[in-house]
């Protein structure tokens, strides 16, 4: 069984840097954040690791995973939440002692992927792929980010729905900041390979591909054990996302993905929207979905609201969702089972 963590009203949030910090010249920008949150009620118990960033990490691989452990384990404590993503979060998986992960929600993107995927798998513990700590520090948050309160909430047994954006962000534009930090410019568009309505259902899992890809053949990416040990052969929808793989590397990771069996049992794949999927010669990223949908008989959607452009629903590792999409418009329903 998939345990879910359970959110209470008066929330406290842990902050904490798995991957990496908040450089000296950004301090002001975890410092707005911070002071925003509390101003919207949240209690906030902001840990070291956070201020530093030193050789690409925030903290040696040790300190980083015993915050971590220290923020799991300190009742007061609610939701984990990192400043952002990084690059070097898998080398605190060693350091971690699964067996004491306590029922908390982490909720993040990017290179934090790894870590909400590494403990669902290999504990059964729900956790929430969504919005960065420091994309919350807007006087709001638009409609689809803001949903991620409302999905946390939801009870054991209980379901919630989200809808796909309206429109979503092409372009930083740091010097002209939005109440709502991102800049909504264009129009969303879920799309699929097959161009039909298209409806399935399964145990969402997913991240990074970027990330996650490297806990294929350790012990932290044993997707046969997650769904012999807690989801007792249901289906599985993987959510991807591509930060800044070639799609030549994007292709060879989902070929090594599919050689070690972690599309067996899978339901459909879902792949966010990305800056990187740039033409190789004349191969595209949508040759990619097409000969991945061909090898695995499954269906491919794509463009979804997921990863590194804004803004993105909150998808639950381990939860049972039932997805349509039709006409460029999705829905995401998650049931906490």
């Amino acid at each position: 069984m998939i345990r879910y963590p359970v959110l209470r009203e008066d929330i406290t949030i842990g902050v904490t840097a798995p991957s990496s910090g908040v450089p000296n010249e950004l301090h002001e920008l975890l410092n707005t954040t911070l002071t925003s949150l509390e101003k919207k009620g949240f209690h906030i118990v902001c840990g070291e690791t956070p201020w530093t960033q030193v050789q690409a990490k925030s903290a040696p691989a040790k300190k980083r995973a015993e915050e971590l452990m220290q923020m799991m384990q300190n009742e007061k404590i609610d939701l984990i939440i990192p400043p952002w993503g990084g690059e070097l979060l898998i080398e605190i998986l060693e350091h971690l002692d699964f067996d004491q992960i306590q029922n908390k929600w982490i909720l993040g993107y990017s290179d934090t992927s790894l870590l909400l995927l590494a403990i669902t798998l290999k504990t059964g513990l729900a956790t929430a792929h969504g919005t960065n700590l420091v994309d919350l520090r807007g006087e709001y948050s638009d409609d689809t980010t803001g949903m991620w309160q409302t999905v946390l909430k939801t009870r054991i047994n209980e379901s919630v729905i989200q809808q796909s954006s309206e429109k979503y962000q092409k372009k930083w534009k740091h010097d002209q900041p939005t109440p709502h930090i991102f800049h909504l410019t264009e129009q969303t568009y879920w799309k699929s390979i097959d161009t039909k309505k298209v409806k399935i259902e399964g145990r969402l899992l997913g991240g990074c591909i970027d990330v996650i890809r490297h806990l294929v053949g350790t012990p932290f990416g044993d997707v046969q054990r997650f769904r012999e040990s807690y989801i007792k052969g249901d289906p599985i929808i993987w959510f991807l996302e591509n930060c800044e793989l070639s799609i030549t590397d994007l292709r060879r990771s989902l070929v090594q993905m599919k050689l070690a069996g972690w599309f067996k049992g899978c339901e459909a794949i879902m792949f966010g929207r990305s800056p990187a999927n740039k033409p190789v010669q004349d191969y595209t990223v949508e040759d990619v979905y097409k000969e991945l949908s061909e090898e695995l008989q499954i269906p491919i959607l794509y463009d979804i609201d997921c990863g590194h452009v804004p803004p993105q629903v909150t998808l639950i590792n381990g939860a049972y969702a039932k997805i349509e999409v039709e006409d460029g418009h999705g829905t995401v329903l998650q049931t906490f089972i």
